[in-house]
């Protein structure tokens, strides 16, 4: 008989959710362990047993999908409370006028405040900057739907681009005799990384009703409406953007097998072909792991698509035990041989010459850059009867450490 596993999409109890997901999970490893044993037996699988694994695995996705929607909710901090109100006098000035702004088009306020700090770029061409409580709440917003976002190295920069040095081999160093001559030390050879900040924008659209109504949280509503477009964004960028007017990904990064791995290019381990192989499927996830230096292991992750996980929960170790296994604890990430597992949807699918899986520190190996300040520049012309309001914001990317990361090659 197929076990029905629940899914309780009318609640918004996340502790249900949870309970479902694991529900999910052990009728999945149940129909999986069934479907090993009818190809050891016959060598091939029953075709029922097939679909109903299928059914199950997307039950598992999709209760998975409800957890992260319900713990993201719940993360966003509140921006109409009275405890949420600026304490500094300017700040809550600003916020004054900003809401003026935002419901009349009233900006002699705003003009007053920007040319008193003496802000560039501020008026009709580049829009008003928006309270800093709005600019964190979508910051931070970003923080939990960006996955690489999340797991990456963010700078706040007051420029166009950030730069740093780095060492490319070092200073030479060695040991020496308490009496003996000291041969001078060859210096560091050092280079430059830039990381320009590109211009991101959203153009949410409201009524003149909804923006007279003084009951509607004008700080959440801006936030409500560029979240979703900046993340998806961002999301691609950061994995696969070319760096032409929007940030360069780490897929975008020149590649090198990792036998032969040098500066300025991420290290690849080879699968042999298109999919995993047939035979000792996780010996190349093993191989992948171990290319990464145990300094970087401490603190990496695997990150992949939906459809790449679902391909890797059906793997076993050699004691039968499963190697992905879900979550603990609410809030948690699954984990693949005891490490992390990020769900990125703009990562590729397993095909030939496709890097479908990444594995290493993120927070050592990619760096994400965002310009201060968020601007809103309000259009009540172009779409009437409706106000458009254009939002910017100026975010960068680039790979900072190459030995940091490893990507999985399906190829030969």
């Amino acid at each position: 008989m197929i076990p029905v596993v629940e899914t309780k999409s009318t609640t918004h109890d996340v502790a249900s959710a949870f309970e479902d997901f694991a529900r999910a999970f052990e009728a999945f490893k149940d129909t999986n362990d069934t479907r090993l044993g009818e190809i050891e037996t016959r060598l091939t699988s029953d075709v029922v047993t097939d679909e109903k694994l299928t059914r199950i695995d997307a039950a598992l996705d999709d209760a998975k999908k409800r957890i992260d929607r319900f713990m993201l909710e719940r993360s966003r901090p509140p921006l109409g409370v009275t405890s949420d109100a600026p304490r500094d006098p300017a700040q809550a000035e600003h916020k004054a006028a900003f809401h003026a702004y935002m419901r009349s088009g009233e900006a002699t306020g705003l003009k007053r405040l920007e040319e008193k700090a003496l802000s560039a770029g501020s008026g009709p061409d580049g829009g008003y900057l928006v309270p800093d409580t709005v600019e964190r709440e979508v910051l931070q917003r970003l923080s939990g739907v960006s996955p690489i976002r999340a797991i990456s190295s963010v700078r706040v920069i007051s420029g166009g681009q950030y730069k740093r040095a780095f060492s490319i081999l070092g200073p030479a160093s060695g040991w020496v005799g308490e009496t003996a001559a000291r041969p001078e030390t060859g210096g560091p050879k050092l280079s430059e990384m830039s990381f320009p900040a590109m211009e991101l924008y959203a153009m949410p659209a409201a009524t003149q009703t909804l923006l007279d109504d003084s009951v509607v949280d004008i700080d959440r509503w801006i936030a409500d409406e560029v979240e979703s477009a900046f993340a998806e964004q961002e999301s691609a960028a950061f994995v696969h953007g070319d760096g032409v007017n929007k940030p360069k990904g780490f897929l975008a990064a020149p590649t090198i097998e990792d036998e032969i791995w040098e500066w300025g290019r991420l290290g690849t381990i080879q699968t042999g072909g298109a999919t995993f192989p047939a035979t000792n499927p996780s010996d190349v996830l093993v191989e992948l792991i171990y290319a990464l230096k145990a300094g970087y292991r401490q603190n990496a992750a695997f990150v992949m698509n939906r459809k790449t996980q679902t391909a890797i929960r059906k793997f076993k170790d050699a004691h039968g035990q499963y190697l992905w296994a879900p979550p603990a604890s609410l809030g948690q990430s699954a984990t693949l041989m005891g490490f992390p597992v990020v769900e990125a949807e703009d990562m590729p699918d397993i095909a030939l010459n496709a890097s479908a899986v990444a594995f290493g520190d993120f927070k050592r190996g990619y760096l994400v850059v965002d310009r201060a300040g968020l601007r809103v520049l309000r259009d009540p012309y172009s779409a009437k009867p409706y106000v458009l309001f254009y939002t910017t914001k100026r975010v960068g990317g680039g790979v900072q450490d190459y030995a940091a990361i490893k990507l999985l090659n399906f190829a030969a």
